[in-house]
This record gives C-alpha cells, structure tokens and sequence, in this order.
C-alpha cells in the first residue's frame, strides 16, 4: 500500500524533560564501573615511563606476593591477539597505521602504554599492587616536543573528514593564491597554535570483561557499541554475533570513546585468563594516555583583500599532531576552503610524529583549532582595514559552497550575525582597542563565526507498537549526554501520532539493530531520520490493517487520509470514524505490529552542501595590572535546522561554548620535554572552566527550515556550537588589550 504520511509534531519542537533525567538524579542510571556481577575481579594497568625503547625486564614478585592477588599479565605471559589493522572504521580510526595492540611485545612507542596489568580480589589492592611492580627498560631515542616534530612534517598517507569518514585530499587549491597574495592591496601573515587538549568527562574510561564459554559479554563506556563489538570479535578470533556489547549510559566523552582503546582488549583478555569477569577502570591519569586527546597544531594563515574588503587570496597551512605508530589526520583545514567567497585559495596539511598515544577527535575535532586561526586572521585583516569585523565577513559571505559550487541546503549565516550583534550589543563596541574600560578593568569585545558539517550515515531501527497502547523503540546508538534516548523518543512520538509518555526508546546494546557511531553530530540526522521513517512505516502498518479490514471504522481509507493521535488512527475528512492501535492489534490477534528496516540517505550524486553555521559575540574583563582574562558575557545565534528538543539543544550549546573558554584559556596538556611524559594528568593541574570562570551565555537557535537535509530537517550542533569560540574570546582579548595572542591558551604570561 502506498503511502505518505507526515509526522504529526505534538512532542517535536517541545522542551520537554530529559527521559533519563530522574535516573540520573537519583543514581537509578547505571555506568559501565556500576555494573554488580558474581564473583568479579578488578584489573590496574601498568604504564610504561619512557617514551621509547623495550621492556627488558618486569619483576612482578613483589605484586604476586600481595593480598588478594588472582595474577599478573604482561608480554610474557599474554593471550595472542589477532591484527586489528584490515578492520578498521573510518571515522574512528586512523586509514593509515596499525592500532596499538597491548601487551604483544616487548616494544615501548610513548609514555604511559600500558605494559602490565594487575588482576586482585579488590580495586584498592590491584592499584595498590601495581605500585610494587617494577620495570626496567633499554631506552631509545624518542621524539619528545612537537617543534622537533614540526621540522619533519610529511604529508599524509590518506586525509579525510575526521568524523564523517569522506575521503579528501590532503592539500587543495583553487585559482592562484601566491600571485594573489602578492598583488594584495592589503595583506596579512600570521602563525597560530593549538596545544593538545584531553576530554576529562565525568565519568573515566572503564571495561567489565565477562565470558560465558566462547562469548564474551562487554560493559564498556563507548560511543559505538557495534564497533567495540567488531573490534574485540576480531582480536579474539570470534564471531561478531558472540560478543555483546552493553553501554545504556555515559558520562560524557566527546569523542575519547569512538575508539575501542587499549583497555577495553586488556579487560577481555584479562577475564579470559583469570576465568573470571574483570573489571578495569582507568584511573584519571591513565585517561590522559591511554584514550587519545585533541592534538597539538601549528597554523600559518595569509589573507589578501582589496583596500575595500574584499579577499582575493587566502593561504592556510596547517601541522597536526601524531603519533609513531598511526597516521591520525583531522579536518583541520576544511572550513576555511569553503568558509569565505575566496577565487585564490590553497590549503596543506602535514603531521608531526611524536613518541606519544595517537590524538583522536574530541568535540569539534579539527575545525575547532582551523577556525581558531582563520577566524583570528580575519579579526586582523578588519583591523588593518580599519572595518567592522561583521561588515567584513557579510562583503566576503560565501552564498553558494565555493569549493563545489553546490548550493547550500540551507544558510541562515546572515541572520546569526544580525540578531546575535543585536543581542550582544555590538553597536556601542569602540573599536579601538584599549579604548572601553569599566574601572581598573579593560573591556574587549569580539565576535568570530562558526561552522560544521552536517552528515547522516545508515542506521536501522527497530519499532513495535504493542497491545498495551505503548511503543517500544531500539536501535544500537549511544547516549552520551547530549538528551539522545529524549529526542527520539519525541521523534518516535510524533511519527507514530502516539502521547510522548507512550514511547520507550531503548539504545546502547550491540542486540539492537545496527547504528551509527555517536560523534560528528550526526546522530539526530541520522538515527533519528531513521526512527522517524520506520515509525511511519509502523503506523502504515496499522493503516493498511485497518484500511482492508471491514470491521474497523477506516475501512477503505487511504493511508495518506488517516492521521493519529494519543494512539488513535482517525480519518482526516471524518475524524469520528476512528480507531486505536490497540483495537487493532486485538482484532487482528496480533501481539504487536513490529518493523524493522534501514534508513539511509539517497544515493546519487549530492546537490547540495550541508553545513550549520552560527555566529559568537563575546565580551571580556581583562585586569589591568595583572592580565587576568575573564569572559563576562557571551551571546551565539545557531543555525541547525529544525531543533528537536530546545532544552536539550540548549544544554548542547552551553556545553560547547564552555569548551570553546577552555580551549581559548585554560587548557593545556603540558608534557616533559625530557620523556614525553603528561606532568599534569591530574584535575587539580590540568585546569578546565569552572562555575566561577562561566558568564551569562545566551545561547539561541535561529528559526531555519531545510527541506533537502534529511527527513526530518535537522543537522548536526553539538560541535557546532564550539568552533570559532576560542577566536571569538582571542578577538576580544586583542580588543580590550591591543596585544594579539596567538598561540592558545591565552594566559596572563602572554599579555604582560
């Protein structure tokens, strides 16, 4: 039976509460380390303490002699792994290099690898015999501070989208960007860097190892269940059916857990020695080396432009961090190819290899530190100009995509900058710098733009619609914080025509049906298309039994003339001729109506160019004495199509303007030049924004209806909400001091 049928969009648009959200508040929700299982033992790691060379020796007496000690596990004495090179997953792991696979050899390839695990009755005695364990190695020469590294750059194997696993070259170019840089009326040359950042969540990386007979059984914190589940499969020489993979809730990873790291084998191959469930919880220094981080980048951006702000020329070269071992490459560079309406233009892309763990994607994973630069250079090119920072990127705003030619789906960048700078006050910004002080404070305004790719991978999902007048909905996505289990629900609600407090969405299992990885964004375009499309064909279903079913009151109704509604089917001419799902379902002796299907987008050959974008005003208290920055308002339009859940996408941006503060001033991840080893893996050291170092934000959506982007109109804003950030507080610290900081984090060394 044919149908067309709309989603009826009572909950969709709604800022309705989290579903989780008492769970969570009363500790109902359980994480990885919460799992209570019989008879389970407790794994430590050991870590390596060079950063290159060979294990030579490990006396392990001390720690076999210790209370409650089940065994010790090192090179020596470890269950063989199979390669885990032919499986690996765009998006999440690197396309060139082979992923570290723990305790095979005697080799040592950065600080902190871990070398040894501990197995004990207790968590308090493993850690505490893992201390008594002592390793002796043969040290060689390790590549240990990234300006080494820089000297010997090298272009990529392979480039890619971080994130979206589409495939690009590593350098590009259009028109003549050297010759028109010379010719440039007004030029400006500028260096720019980013240090490695690491995610720290709330919740630190964890595994539960539990075989029953050849299966295994994980409870992992992951972003991608279906994956970790491939990847052990694999290591273990199992069939993927024969490992399941549980992870319902995780407390926030920001791209640290796409991966199945290091741990999550050892847990395995630890519980399969011991013949008992492990339980391995990295301690929060182990998170800073055994998950990757956001790594280190050297930039160079040139600008040319016409006396009246036009650019004519744009060159941005870009060194990201790597390690010895695996080629991690990230979208570093793409905003600026197709940001600004730029005829010359050229990007390239190098790596640095260290003798450190590979970086992996955190939240806005490139494009946050590209546009960090790009977005900072424009902010000189207006100042050498003598023009608004707005009005120069209105005459340079790109309205069709200027690397493609494609038309845009959707842009509402123009309005962000509108009705932000309306918000912000922009008007009575002084643009000469050092010019507006309230006090013994200099006051600095700045604003910078913001961009993210907006993609959608396949996904199935599976619905049932059941006799107790409930759905119930499955897929194996993952929910990482970001209000995923509430905004399907809300999608799954309104596409079948049922009450919010009706539909169960359930996730995180590798027993559900097939889903995309939780990073790049694109989880509500992708799921949750996908939960949109299968409920329709659900609520199809139930059309079609009652449309061909003499005794119900829709019979012979077209499905395009039925709508629903709490549950009830009802014709659009006549709603009195109406009926239930679960009327339905009992006549027809059925227990529920169940579908299960993929959804994917169209193939053929993309018309159009899918972004969000957004715009960041931020106002800043600089110390006139001692320089200390603090970030006093910040006020950013987002323009993400349809917005599911206003609540939830609110949280989102918040979130992701946080992090922009910390990357702008904080954080830095600071290693011993000596050994590459992380000095301040700690959260007394390492420092992040705290309440005290967070304004006012007022975060806002811009009304934006795009009918090409997905079934249900929505993109990515998670990591949108990030980038340009950073560029937004640097522009407004150079407004309040008159001193350019190019290099983040910006500290008060910097400015005196």
């Amino acid at each position: 039976m044919a149908v067309n049928l709309k989603a009826d969009g009572k909950s969709v648009g709604q800022p309705l509460d989290r579903v989780d959200g008492r769970l969570k508040v009363t500790g109902g929700a359980r994480y990885t380390a919460e799992w209570k299982l019989e008879n389970v033992a407790y794994g430590a790691l050991v870590t390596s303490t060079i950063a290159s060379g060979r294990v030579t020796s490990i006396d392990t007496r001390a720690a076999e002699a210790a209370p409650g000690m089940v065994t010790v596990i090192t090179h020596r004495n470890a269950l063989r792994l199979r390669s885990q090179e032919q499986k690996q997953r765009p998006g999440v792991d690197p396309a060139v290099g082979t992923p570290l696979s723990p305790l095979q050899d005697d080799v040592v390839r950065y600080n902190g690898q871990p070398v040894a695990v501990v197995v004990a009755d207790t968590f308090e005695r493993a850690a505490q015999a893992a201390r008594l364990i002592r390793v002796n190695y043969a040290h060689d020469r390790a590549i240990t501070t990234f300006s080494h590294a820089e000297a010997n750059a090298f272009l990529p194997s392979e480039a890619r989208i971080a994130g979206r696993g589409e495939k690009r070259s590593a350098d590009y170019r259009r028109g003549d960007p050297d010759s028109a840089f010379a010719a440039a009326e007004v030029r400006v040359e500028q260096n720019y860097s980013t240090v490695p950042n690491h995610h720290n969540a709330m919740e630190p990386h964890a595994t539960t190892a539990v075989w029953e007979g050849d299966k295994l059984v994980l409870y992992d914190k992951t972003q991608w269940v279906d994956n970790v589940g491939e990847q052990i499969a694999l290591a273990f020489g199992l069939k993927t059916a024969d490992v399941r993979v549980i992870s319902p809730f995780v407390g926030g990873a920001f791209g640290a857990a796409l991966r199945a790291w290091p741990h999550v084998l050892i847990a395995a191959l630890a519980a399969r020695q011991v013949r008992r469930p492990v339980k391995l919880v990295l301690t929060r220094a182990q998170v800073f080396v055994v998950p990757g981080y956001r790594p280190e980048t050297a930039q160079k951006v040139s600008l040319g432009a016409t006396r009246d702000g036009k650019l004519t020329a744009t060159r941005h070269d870009g060194t990201g961090q790597t390690s010895m071992y695996e080629e991690y490459t990230e979208s570093l560079l793409d905003a600026t190819r197709l940001f600004y309406a730029c005829p010359n233009l050229s990007t390239r892309y190098r790596l640095a290899r260290m003798h450190v763990n590979t970086p992996a994607s955190m939240r806005a994973p490139g494009e946050s530190s590209g546009m960090f630069a790009l977005e900072s250079a424009m902010d000189e090119l207006a100042v050498a100009l003598h023009l608004d920072p707005i009005e120069l990127r209105l005459r340079n705003h790109a309205d069709v995509d200027p690397e493609t030619g494609h038309p845009w789906s959707s842009k509402s960048l123009k309005e962000c900058y509108a009705q932000a700078a309306e918000k912000f006050g922009w008007s009575r910004r002084n643009p000469e710098p050092r010019s507006m002080r309230d006090g013994h404070q200099l006051v600095g305004y700045g604003m910078a733009s913001a961009t993210w790719s907006t993609n959608r991978q396949p996904a199935t999902v599976r619905v049932r619609l059941l006799t107790d007048g409930t759905a119930l909905v499955e897929t194996a996505a993952s929910d990482i914080g970001p209000g995923t289990y509430t905004v399907m629900t809300q999608i799954a609600a309104d596409a079948l025509g049922m009450s919010f407090d009706k539909v169960r969405f359930e996730l995180g299992d590798t027993r559900f049906p097939k889903a995309p990885v939780e990073g790049g964004s694109m989880t509500v375009a992708s799921v949750g298309s996908a939960v949109h499309e299968v409920a329709l064909a659900a609520r199809a279903r139930a059309c079609e039994l009652a449309s061909r079913d003499p005794a119900s009151p829709l019979h012979q109704t077209p499905a395009d003339e039925i709508s629903a509604e709490a549950g009830v089917l009802f014709a659009v001419q006549k709603p009195s001729r109406r009926e239930s799902y679960v009327d339905i379902l009992k006549r027809h002796g059925q227990d529920a109506i169940d579908i299960t299907q993929e959804s994917k987008p169209a193939a053929g050959a993309k018309k159009f160019t899918t972004r969000a974008f957004g715009a960041h005003f931020v106002e800043v208290r600089v110390d006139a004495d001692f320089q200390t920055v603090r970030v006093a308002r910040v006020v950013s339009a987002i323009a993400a199509g349809r917005i599911i859940n206003p609540k939830t996408a609110g949280s989102q941006a918040i979130g992701g303007i946080v992090g922009g503060i910390g990357m702008a001033l904080l954080e830095e991840g600071v290693r011993d030049e000596r050994n590459a080893r992380i000095v301040n893996d700690n959260l007394a050291d390492y420092h992040m924004p705290v309440h005290a170092d967070i304004p006012a934000i007022d975060a806002f959506y811009i009304d934006e209806h795009d009918p090409h982007v997905n079934p249900i109109g929505a993109k990515g804003l998670a990591e949108l909400s990030l980038c340009g950030v950073a560029a937004a507080v640097a522009n407004a610290v150079y407004h309040a001091t008159g001193k350019r900081v190019r290099d983040l984090p910006i500290t008060p060394e910097k400015l005196l």
